[in-house]
Formats: structure tokens, sequence, C-alpha cells
């Protein structure tokens, strides 16, 4: 019985474009918060934008999941797959007709 007036709630409700609209919308902002003076320095208002920021794409790709019913352990199972192999070649040998 999720809560009617919870934000997840009304973002299972939306569905996938909205979820999908907020990753992107949270993706361009970790990326402006990471070009900020002291993004890269422990301690520094640019730096806790960046964690802030990061936190919002990190919630909604959960939530995205989870609406989707995709537990975090086939992510993390497809991660451990590809562990040790380089980018470029993983990449390369994908499926892309599926």
């Amino acid at each position: 019985n999720p809560p009617a007036k919870s934000y997840t709630t009304s973002l299972f409700q939306a569905g996938v474009p909205k979820i999908g609209a907020k990753i992107l919308e949270e993706a361009r902002e970790v990326v402006e918060a990471a070009g900020e003076a002291g993004a890269d320095q422990p301690g520094t208002a640019g730096r806790q934008h960046v964690v802030y920021e990061a936190g919002d794409v990190i919630y909604h790709l959960f939530v995205l999941l989870g609406h989707l019913n995709i537990p975090l352990d086939e992510v993390s199972t497809e991660l451990q797959r590809r562990f040790g192999i380089s980018g470029i070649d993983e990449k390369a040998s994908r499926n892309h007709n599926a």
C-alpha cells in the first residue's frame, strides 16, 4: 500500500516516460555540478553539490528499476560479467539486433 502523497508513488504512477525524464534531468545536473569549482576537493560546496545530484540520479534509477521489477542483483550480475573486459571489447560484442 504505497502512500498516496509519496513522490515515489507519483513517479511509479506516471511510469517510464516521467521516470526517464527525471533520470535525464538529474544526470545533466550532476554533470553540471561536476564542472563547478571545488568539485574534486573534499569538504567544498562544489563537492557536496556533486554528491547531492549523484544521489538524485541514483534514486531515480532505483525507482526505474523498481518500476520495471528489475532487482539490483541483476544489475550487479551484469557488472560482474563485464569485470576484466575492456569496455571497448564489451561494447563491440553486444548483439546490436536485440
